[in-house]
């Protein structure tokens, strides 16, 4: 297996495309960047001579990726690591207080099927997140 050690880039050498399989980034005279002969997407390299982004108006996130020998590796950005523990307590407060709510109730039976819906509403937006950021 190969490392997955990030390379400084060359800027004068050619690399694959990391958008397109078969483009080829060329570099752009007198810049540190690289254009893409088939998607026409503009890749600048990061102070850290390490990463690309790629420069384009409708992506609302930047896209950086390292080069690390032999292919490139898509670097998530940051929102993901903050946003899966918040989105987790702000689950477990809900459940909670449903909980909570479903114990003063006078209501015998349906105690357990409003803890069972509770778990359900929690648990089904919490799938949805998982399969959405898993890759």
């Amino acid at each position: 297996m190969r490392p997955h050690k990030p390379i400084k880039i060359d800027l004068n050498q050619e690399y694959p495309c990391p958008c397109r399989r078969r483009g080829h980034l060329l570099p752009i005279v007198l810049t540190e960047a690289f254009g893409c002969d088939r998607c026409q997407q503009i890749f600048v390299v990061e102070e850290n001579g390490q990463t690309i982004e790629q420069l384009s108006s409708s992506y609302p996130y930047k896209r950086v990726w390292r080069w690390t020998g032999y292919r490139w590796l898509i670097i998530r950005p940051g929102l993901r690591d903050g946003y899966l523990p918040v989105m987790t307590g702000m689950m477990v407060v809900i459940l909670i207080g449903w909980f909570l709510l479903a114990l003063q109730s006078s209501l015998g039976p349906s105690i357990i099927i409003g803890i069972a819906l509770a778990g359900l509403l929690v648990v089904l937006p919490a799938i949805i997140f998982w399969l959405a950021y898993r890759r």
